[in-house]
């Protein structure tokens, strides 16, 4: 058995796409959504997530996540979960691959230090940001700006994280704001949480900030597996251990949002993928005994892993790194490359500097900050 399942009648259809905004001949072996898969995978934002922070700066260490890696660990989880309920995985490669192109250097630190600097002018937000950088800043093909990605693609960027809110994300408007997107891009946003809360305890634990006794005391979700991990493979080493229990927490939650979601879905009587769109909620979830464990291991990382003070150390450096080239590039915008300062043409200078600052990476962002601000360093 290959583990195929055949396609539900609710999964999106790469032949029902809307199109593209700008057209084109349609691949003689290639779907849509495999192209626009590709297309995220061979443009400039995607690469740059290979030096973005997930909860570690990447000098930190080789080991960390990146915004790379943990973007591959979701496209991963979505992609099992699409095939167990016969959903389109090209569809949800795509969305899982292109759900972080958006962020900032410096993990959600860069994005709350932009969305302040932004306040002005309609904020800062990843998920606006990735369907700028896809729409426009993407400069790959001589036809068009961006990537130009499916019209469901765009849709589930926008909409992977809950309904549009057109009074603070305008240019979300085409997106049929009242109606739910189909659960390939329902999906994303549960398979992205599992993602992170799975690979941040596994960093954590690498990185010497989280104590392996107290997380199996106070998180069931890690403790139940390794405890069973412990009795049952008594030579295994204590690293063993520890990604023995990391399968069993992630195998539980992914195999609960798999049958959740297809509950749901039965319960609501959605055949078609209008019906999921007509809903009127989200189907796409876990049951209320896993979310709430699921509540209890967030509780856990953010008071003992995201608030550590190793991670707030570097997190004020970050902001103030971020404040200053804001400061420094909107009193002297000759400082701007040539073709971002061009494309200040078309936007306010300061949504300019924030397309620039956002495409940094970590280690470009601290370059140049030197290059500025250190008369040692060279420009």
């Amino acid at each position: 058995m290959d583990g195929s399942v055949e396609p539900a009648s609710f999964a999106q259809r790469s032949v029902d796409s809307r199109g593209r905004v700008h057209a084109e001949p349609e691949h003689e072996y290639r779907s849509v959504y495999q192209r626009d898969r590709d297309r995220v995978v061979h443009s400039r934002a995607f690469r740059r997530l290979e030096y973005k922070t997930q909860v570690f700066v990447n000098h930190e260490g080789d080991h960390y996540r990146t915004r790379l890696t943990h973007s591959i660990e979701v496209c991963q989880i979505g992609r099992t979960v699409a095939r167990a309920m016969g959903l389109n995985e090209d569809l949800v490669e795509s969305l899982a691959l292109s759900h972080d192109l958006g962020h900032t250097p410096f993990g959600h630190l860069g994005e709350e230090v932009l969305d302040e600097a932004l306040a002005e002018q309609g904020g800062f937000n990843h998920n606006r940001q990735t369907l700028r950088i896809v729409d426009l800043l993407e400069d790959r093909y001589p036809s068009f700006p961006g990537l130009n990605l499916t019209w469901e693609v765009r849709e589930g960027i926008a909409k992977h994280s809950g309904l549009i809110d057109i009074a603070a994300a305008p240019e979300f408007a085409e997106f049929e704001p009242d109606w739910q997107p189909p659960l390939e891009a329902q999906l994303i946003d549960v398979v992205d949480e599992v993602a992170y809360n799975h690979h941040d305890i596994d960093d954590g634990l690498e990185a010497g900030l989280l104590d392996r006794s107290d997380l199996v005391a106070s998180v069931p979700l890690f403790g139940e597996p390794f405890e069973a991990a412990r009795r049952s493979l008594p030579r295994a080493t204590e690293r063993q251990l520890c990604s023995t229990a990391l399968r069993g927490l992630i195998d539980t939650l992914v195999t609960d949002l798999i049958e959740t979601t297809g509950a749901n879905v039965k319960e609501a009587g959605a055949k078609t993928t209008d019906d999921l769109r007509h809903a009127g909620r989200l189907l796409v979830g876990l049951s209320e005994e896993t979310a709430a464990a699921n509540r209890r291991l967030k509780r856990y990382l953010h008071s003992h892993l995201y608030q550590h003070h190793r991670i707030e150390r570097m997190k004020d450096k970050a902001r103030r790194i971020l404040v200053a080239l804001f400061e420094r590039y909107r009193e002297n915008p000759r400082l701007l490359p040539d073709e971002t300062a061009r494309r200040a043409e078309g936007d306010s200078p300061e949504r300019t500097i924030a397309d620039y600052i956002a495409g940094m990476t970590d280690r470009y962002a601290i370059q140049e900050y030197r290059r500025l601000f250190d008369p040692a360093v060279r420009v």
